[in-house]
């Protein structure tokens, strides 16, 4: 008479089956919340890149308005190419300057004094920056 060889029941390769699917299941899911993420990361940094084109000492003037990035650009570099120049008008942000931050040092104390500006661009990615303008040392 033959022996039996121990082996896994029907029941048992089920539930690893359903152990293994829920497991990949759940690192799907995680992979696509790091992808949205990584997406979301990467069209943000790329927008930052446009931002820098807003944050001349020019910007200071333009509270609550939307400009282009040719409109702040046009006083200091000249753009003859006709391409660049549709480029940088298709560039927008609105802007937002609130008041600015006075650091002054108290009256009893020395230390530097600065003038802090902050500047919200609004676009499909907001962002704020700072601009520091120290006065004396």
């Amino acid at each position: 008479m033959k022996t039996l060889r121990p082996a896994f029941t029907l029941i048992e390769i089920l539930v690893s089956v359903l152990i293994l699917s829920g497991a990949i299941v759940y690192v799907l899911k995680i992979h696509s919340q790091n992808h949205e993420q990584i997406t979301y990361i990467s069209e943000r940094n790329k927008h930052a890149l446009e931002d820098t084109l807003f944050l001349g000492k020019e910007v200071l003037r333009y509270h609550k308005s939307e400009k282009s990035a040719y409109d702040l650009l046009q006083n200091e570099i000249k753009v003859d190419d006709f391409k660049s120049r549709r480029i940088l008008k298709a560039l927008k942000r609105h802007i937002y300057i609130p008041e600015p931050i006075d650091l002054s040092p108290e009256e009893e104390t020395q230390g530097p004094a600065a003038i802090v500006n902050e500047i919200k661009i609004k676009a499909d990615y907001p962002a704020t920056y700072f601009r520091f303008e120290l006065r004396s040392l």
